[in-house]
């Protein structure tokens, strides 16, 4: 067992000269020793005493062979340990360091490059290991006679060698570290990242992506994705809006199902679903007490029995577009302008039953009217138009085409401040003087609709180009104007986008020309079968006006084929085609 002594803060006695007679004290052991031996036995004597504990690490390394050996009889006695010895506990203060390579033999030098270890800071030499030749040979020489001076300096070529071999020294003695349990530890990459999978997202998220697919994207393919896809796609809120137009496989027994899993539907489409009848309807409109949107066009099978249930269980309902149902009739629009109070969009084109009696009752029960469109409804007249102006001052579009409405009737839609489209398409009885005060007091008039009407002439053109300041759509399909009414529009309106004046027959090139020129808001010009347009002119129009697009036969045509390139199709070129 090793011990240490521990000196006291008093200084060390002055040293007794030896009796005359006594014998000089032998040597230290090491002082024969070479250089590079003396160098490990100091280095072995700055060990922590938790080295030399037999449980230790470091002693089964050096039985190992990892680290050489202390030789018996190296160390002095113990009072030649400085005092100032520090106790460095195993591996504190050092990084992380991989085992060093050591030499087989105690004596010979740790190789170069043996060790990549930071450096450690600069060591003092113990006291009794830089003057230990000279101590020695003072004593033999006298007992209580100065120390010689010391050496001389090495030369430049031993500093740097001594100085090397000392920092070797060091980067091994730094290395002396339990080598790691799996070498190859050390020096292991990381493994991997795990490969992302998208069923990590949160289910909002997932949601919210299937959420910008159609209803055929969601059940015919993402629902087939796996089980915990197919879940979300049943989310309510999918269920919510359903656009079911055109599907021949919707049936009652359909709607049924649908209803009862998710009852809290607000819009529906079954247009064109001719195995729907007036049962499914009814069993939805049970189920589904908040709709708020329904749409069923062309649906012919369909009766009063249908749009009567969804008016009696939806008093919520704000949208009902049925154009086109033969066998609707004025009973069920009374139970609408009677329970539907929040009506704000009816569509009945084509509803050839409906006359001035069910129309009336909606114009005074749906106070909050903004959209009614009437189509080819014969039985409607003067009367309809003259309630919904006087009882709807909300209206923001109407249209009546094709329905037995005059300019009487018409000149009740002033009323209207907040009116914003207007659609009196084939109004037989439609005069020039009705259609400009209209534009001249509905100031908020973006998009006028004359189309089909005989009688509109130039003058009614101008004024509604000057008046109109807000307006931002005239279609003039087949009217009576000529190339003053582009010439018009082209000079006195800053708004106006659209023009279409297809199928008349009195507009030139001049007019298309001049509306081009000067019109600084025109953005699309119509001119559909104008037979006095020639092509070539509008040819020369496309290259100098590129911001607007001309509407013929042959322009038509060639963007059809732009569009077709741009979507990968390619001409047939067999010889058969």
């Amino acid at each position: 067992m090793l011990c240490f002594i521990v000196h006291g803060a008093s200084p060390p006695a002055p040293e007794q000269p030896l009796p005359a007679g006594d014998p000089l004290p032998p040597p230290p052991p090491y002082v024969s020793l070479s250089a590079a031996e003396q160098r490990l036995a100091r280095r072995l004597l700055r060990l922590a005493p938790a080295a030399w504990e037999p449980p230790g690490r470091c002693q089964r390394l050096f039985f190992s062979g990892l680290l050489p050996s202390p030789v018996r009889g190296l160390l002095g006695p113990p009072g030649e340990v400085s005092a100032e010895m520090v106790c460095k506990r195993k591996g504190a203060g050092l990084p992380a360091c991989p085992p060093c390579k050591q030499p087989r033999c105690a004596a010979a030098e740790p190789e170069p490059g043996a060790c990549q270890c930071p450096a450690e800071p600069q060591l003092f030499a113990l006291p009794g290991a830089a003057g230990e030749s000279g101590g020695a040979a003072a004593r033999q020489s006298g007992g209580g006679q100065p120390a010689s001076p010391p050496p001389p300096a090495p030369r430049d070529g031993q500093e740097q060698e001594q100085g090397r071999e000392e920092r070797e020294e060091r980067g091994g003695e730094a290395g002396c570290q339990e080598p790691l349990e799996f070498p190859g530890d050390g020096c292991r990459e990381p493994p991997p990242p795990p490969t992302p999978d998208i069923n990590q997202l949160p289910p909002s998220i997932l949601l919210k992506i299937f959420s910008n697919l159609s209803l055929n994207e969601r059940c015919l393919s993402v629902s087939l994705v796996c089980k915990y896809w197919r879940d979300l796609c049943l989310d309510f809120q999918f269920w919510k809006q359903l656009d079911l137009s055109s599907r021949q496989q919707v049936t009652d027994e359909l709607l049924e199902k649908i209803a009862s899993r998710s009852q809290n539907i607000t819009e529906i489409n079954i247009s064109d679903c001719r195995n729907v009848s007036d049962t499914g309807v009814c069993i939805l409109a049970i189920k589904c007490p908040g709709l708020l949107r329904y749409t069923a066009y062309r649906c012919k099978q369909l009766s009063d029995t249908s749009i009567i249930a969804v008016a009696s269980q939806c008093p919520l309902l704000q949208k009902v577009h049925v154009g086109n149902q033969d066998r609707l009739t004025d009973e069920g629009l009374k139970q609408l302008g009677s329970k539907c109070r929040e009506l704000k969009d009816i569509h009945f084109g084509q509803c050839y039953k409906i006359s001035d009696e069910g129309m009336i009752i909606i114009a005074k029960g749906c106070l909050k009217l903004q959209r009614i469109y009437m189509q080819e409804n014969k039985l409607v007249t003067d009367q309809s138009v003259k309630a919904f102006a006087e009882h709807c001052p909300e209206l923001q579009y109407v249209g009546f085409m094709g329905c037995s409405v005059t300019s009487k009737g018409v000149i009740h839609l002033t009323n209207l401040r907040n009116l914003s489209s207007l659609d009196l398409r084939h109004i037989t009885e439609l005069d020039n003087e009705t259609v400009m005060e209209i534009v001249k007091r509905c100031k908020n008039l973006n998009s006028l609709n004359l189309c089909l009407n005989w009688i509109i002439n130039d003058r009614c053109v101008e004024v509604i180009a000057r008046e109109g300041r807000n307006l931002k759509e005239l279609y003039l399909v087949s009217c009576k104007i000529t190339d003053y009414a582009l010439i018009a529009i082209g000079r006195y309106s800053m708004t106006i986008e659209t023009v279409d004046v297809g199928w008349c027959k009195e507009i030139t090139d001049r007019g298309a020309t001049q509306i081009a020129q000067r019109s600084k808001s025109l953005r699309y010009l119509g001119l559909m079968r104008c037979d006095q347009v020639n092509e070539a002119t509008v040819e020369q129009l496309v290259q100098q006006y590129p911001h607007i697009t001309f509407s013929t036969v042959l322009q038509d045509c060639k963007r059809t084929l732009e569009r077709a390139y741009q979507m990968g199709w390619t001409p047939n070129m067999s010889s058969g085609s």
